[in-house]
């Protein structure tokens, strides 16, 4: 069985993407039986679009994939935790279960409304915690 450092391996990978392209290292990938059914990272600059965070991206991609609007019996597994409005997307969405990597103190749901998710969506947090702030300092030095 794959555990939760797998997957947010995954999401590394595309925060990685991301990072290439010079968008905010933000990556994500959703997990439905234990298969990653979609993968994102933030597309924000790409994109011209202040929506476009890489949880928002995988969401779409994964409701495509599953033929239908709800994410339940999914995990989310992201590099940086949600902000408020994909912790709302979220909510919407039905996601079972979150799983994050580095906490952002300043921008975060937990920081700002904390009771955005959906009330039967599990939180873990933490895993990778370093590897996943160690590739956003490295970014936000390399830009200023």
């Amino acid at each position: 069985m794959l555990d939760d450092e797998y997957f947010m391996k995954q999401a590394l990978q595309e925060a990685q993407k991301a990072f290439s392209k010079n968008e905010i290292p933000v990556g994500a990938v959703i997990v439905f039986e234990q298969r990653v059914i979609a993968r994102a990272h933030n597309l924000t600059e790409l994109l011209n679009d202040v929506t476009a965070h890489a949880e928002m991206q995988v969401i779409t991609s994964a409701t495509n994939v599953l033929g239908g609007k709800y994410l339940t019996d999914c995990t989310l597994y992201v590099t940086v935790e949600p902000c408020p409005m994909c912790a709302g997307a979220l909510r919407w969405a039905q996601l079972s279960r979150l799983v994050y990597g580095a906490s952002d103190d300043k921008r975060g749901y937990s920081t700002i409304s904390p009771f955005l998710l959906h009330p039967k969506t599990t939180v873990n947090k933490g895993v990778m915690a370093d590897e996943c702030s160690d590739l956003m300092q490295i970014f936000f030095k390399k830009i200023r």
